[in-house]
């Protein structure tokens, strides 16, 4: 794989090191951040392809942090959190994130998912996905539109969304939806899934369009906006 360009922003200098090692050994440029607001203005001067972010930090957390990075980019962002808890991760894919590690965690395991989510949003998103009623996408410049206004989706969102537009009806199981969306990649749990759908739903449903049904007891399809 490519090496790429990741800002890691966490408070504790010792976790900060650890990381920059195992991110560099695979040829990646790391940048680092102590807190929320000095990560921003890196993120702004430096525009890396990944951002790992900590949820707990002073001066600006990371759930703030990723509120204005969300304002102007769609960078994929994965989120460390020291508690671990079910409504950490929730939140923090909410707002945005596309993958969550606990801490304490392994390098390699975050190596790894470094790795998966830099192939699937670097990577093509699938079938090429029609217009369906309002709703539209761009694939090959990663942009949806309902009508002629752009819903800013991250680049995870834009992957699910483009494989249930190219099958319209058909009803996808999370684990057939991550097959498409991520292919090879293991590292994607249903519950994820959901919170994306979830965000993905939310964000059509501001410009006044459904676009994602959920069937109960299977999984999600695209329906008529």
């Amino acid at each position: 794989m490519q090496p790429a360009s990741i800002l890691v922003v966490d408070d504790d200098p010792s976790l900060r090191e650890v990381v920059r090692y195992a991110l560099s050994r695979d040829g990646h440029a790391v940048h680092e951040a102590a807190d929320g607001v000095e990560g921003l203005r890196i993120f702004r001067d430096k525009r890396p392809d990944l951002i790992v972010l900590d949820v707990l930090m002073p001066e600006m957390d990371g759930l703030a942090m990723c509120r204005a990075v969300r304002a102007e980019s769609a960078v994929p962002i994965i989120f460390l959190s020291t508690r671990g808890e079910e409504l950490d991760r929730v939140l923090g894919l909410d707002m945005g994130g596309d993958d969550y590690l606990p801490k304490p965690f392994s390098t390699r395991e975050l190596a790894t998912r470094v790795r998966a989510v830099l192939r699937r949003t670097r990577g093509a998103p699938g079938p090429e996905a029609p217009r369906l009623g309002r709703l539209r996408m761009d694939v090959e410049a990663h942009r949806c539109f309902v009508d002629e206004v752009e819903v800013h989706l991250t680049l995870t969102e834009f992957r699910l969304l483009a494989v249930l537009l190219a099958s319209p009806g058909r009803v996808f199981t999370r684990e057939a939806l991550t097959a498409r969306a991520y292919p090879g990649d293991h590292h994607v749990s249903g519950r994820t899934v959901d919170s994306h759908i979830r965000r993905i739903r939310a964000k059509l449903q501001e410009h006044g369009v459904d676009g994602v049904e959920t069937v109960h007891g299977l999984g999600f399809r695209a329906s008529v906006p």
